[in-house]
């Protein structure tokens, strides 16, 4: 058999070191079409002038985008026979991404444990992306529901160590040159700076979108993510939800695109400390999102925010839904994703 059906709970092992296929050089044209798939505005991202204006040689490439191509990388190895991906954690950007940069991924296996039902397991591994000259770009942990090839199987479960609940920010990276001494607060898109920000501040981010069946396609094979239950309609039939669901980093770029609206300064993503996908998302679905300010550390050149972002579908965010009176989360919270972002300082 020279296809691949991809890796069943059964095939991973802790310690397993999986270097993943295909190579993918960024484009511009690349950087463009995640705008467009996205709606993100973030000047930093849009603008080669804007980015010198900041110390940089030119626009980075997003790291949300960086992030989905390298998770891309590692479906067909990781996450093809997938239920669910559950979690990331410990997420850090290492270095800059700009177009031109080629990514590559590799994976270590740290954990394996099977599920009570015997059917599915979950399956933890740090998956570390490194550009041309193999430095890396970006590490995250990241944690997925696997099926079983064979249901009679015995699993040796070796569960991992608890992530860490948030990267300190004395680990937070920013690109070297980035300088924000000079910064344009009105082409940012907002007068706001690191001290207008209050831990425990929550932030309704307005504006809406509605992730269209086309759209998430497209962007998820733009990310080459290979997941099947994204693309393949009739092999959901059978399944939880009896349809495709959105791939979950569709939902995260398009929560922190809506988030410009009132976090426009806070651009450049410096860490992912967790997020879960909580509830699923479909196509027709229409999400909104809200912010609460976890933290705030002076990193001397700059502000760094700690976010926590929800995104909410088919329902206005402006009472900041997440979980019930029984410490469940609202159905209609999809998305609770923690992060450190840098923003200027006065």
């Amino acid at each position: 058999m020279k296809s691949n059906p991809g890796n069943f709970l059964e095939d991973f092992r802790v310690g397993q070191t999986i270097a993943h296929a295909t190579p993918r050089t960024i484009t511009e044209g690349d950087v463009a079409l995640n705008i467009a798939l996205t709606g993100s505005r973030y000047a930093l991202f849009s603008a080669d002038s804007f980015a010198q204006a900041c110390g940089l040689p030119g626009a980075p490439v997003d790291p949300l985008l960086v992030f989905h191509v390298v998770f891309g990388k590692s479906v067909p190895d990781i996450s093809l026979n997938a239920v669910a991906n559950l979690g990331y954690a410990e997420g850090r950007f290492l270095a800059p991404v700009y177009p031109g940069d080629t990514l590559n991924a590799v994976s270590e296996v740290l954990g394996v444990k099977q599920n009570s039902n015997g059917k599915t397991g979950i399956v933890t591994v740090r998956t570390t992306g490194f550009n041309q000259d193999d430095e890396p770009v970006l590490s995250y942990l990241r944690w997925v529901m696997v099926n079983k090839r064979d249901a009679n199987a015995t699993i040796a479960d070796a569960p991992p160590q608890t992530p860490a609940p948030f990267v300190p920010a004395r680990e937070l990276l920013s690109p070297p040159a980035l300088d924000f001494t000079g910064y344009d607060f009105a082409l940012g898109g907002s007068p706001h700076a690191f001290e207008d920000y209050s831990v425990g501040e929550n932030i309704d981010h307005v504006d809406g979108m509605t992730v269209e069946e086309a759209e998430h396609q497209l962007a998820t094979r733009l990310y080459q993510n290979t997941a099947k239950v994204h693309f393949d309609a009739l092999a959901q039939q059978g399944s939880r939800f009896g349809k495709r669901l959105i791939y979950g980093g569709v939902s995260i770029s398009i929560a922190r695109a809506l988030a410009f609206n009132g976090l426009a300064n806070a651009a450049h993503m410096l860490a992912i400390n967790g997020g879960r996908h909580v509830n699923p998302l479909f196509a027709g679905d229409t999400l909104y999102a809200w912010s609460e300010v976890l933290a705030k550390e002076d990193l001397g050149a700059m502000g760094a925010l700690r976010l926590r972002l929800v995104a909410v579908k088919n329902r206005a965010a402006a009472d900041f839904p997440c979980k019930t009176d029984a410490g469940e989360y609202d159905p209609a919270v999809v998305l609770d994703f923690d992060y450190w972002a840098a923003i200027p300082k006065r």
